[in-house]
């Protein structure tokens, strides 16, 4: 059940970082973003792959948070499956 519900979490989120990244990167280019004022030396490539990754961080916990508050999904002792009840 752990891994049935990580794959729950991390499938999503990805697909919607996805988006999220074609959205955001079709609107600011890299070569526009500053860190405290001043560009990171980072090709345009680094930033599009650190930006997904931030942005699959915050969606993942999102899903989480959705995974955690959904009421029935739990785990019993003998590892059997039970989804909701």
């Amino acid at each position: 059940m752990k891994y049935r519900l990580f794959i729950w979490i991390m499938w999503p989120s990805f697909l919607v970082s996805i988006l999220a990244e074609g959205l955001l990167f079709s609107i600011v280019h890299p070569a526009e973003i500053l860190f405290f004022g001043h560009h990171p030396n980072i090709s345009d490539e680094g930033i599009y792959t650190i930006g997904f990754f931030i942005i699959w961080i915050f969606c993942s916990f999102s899903s989480a948070l959705t995974a955690y508050i959904l009421p029935g999904i739990h785990t019993d002792a003998k590892g059997s499956d039970k989804s909701l009840i």
